[in-house]
């Protein structure tokens, strides 16, 4: 049996918060951990939550996708980190990549790569568990 991923979104707009929502019932073994719009909240759920997927955005309310990946990143095992924004400029990517961002994605060009990123994330977790039961 496959383990259960478990996504939170950090995002201002609840339109893009509801389209990752509907692409994320429609994968198997996916759960939503939780979600918030702001950087403070998104830090203080994802520390009590401990997803296994974080989806930050680059601009939010009370700070900013960075302030949320640097704070996080600090924590014992933090998410997986997947930044998926409007702001996809070079040196947004760079200073996020450098930052401890595992992926960084443009909202309009790739946000199907999220998804497929996702399944390899499955399928990476699915191969560690089989090995570790054998």
């Amino acid at each position: 049996m496959q383990p259960v991923l478990r996504v939170f979104i950090a995002d201002d707009s609840a339109l893009v918060r509801e389209r990752v929502r509907a692409h994320l019932a429609e994968m198997e073994n996916v759960k939503l951990a939780g979600q918030s719009a702001s950087a403070p909240e998104a830090i203080a759920a994802i520390r009590q939550l401990r997803p296994d997927v974080a989806i930050l955005d680059v601009r939010m309310p009370g700070g900013n996708g960075l302030r949320v990946l640097e704070a996080i990143k600090q924590d014992a095992a933090p998410p997986l980190i997947i930044v998926l924004t409007a702001f996809a400029y070079p040196q947004h990517r760079v200073k996020y990549l450098a930052a401890g961002a595992d992926y960084f994605f443009d909202k309009a060009a790739e946000f199907e790569q999220v998804f497929v990123v996702l399944k390899a994330v499955q399928e990476t977790r699915s191969g560690q568990e089989a090995e570790s039961e054998a």
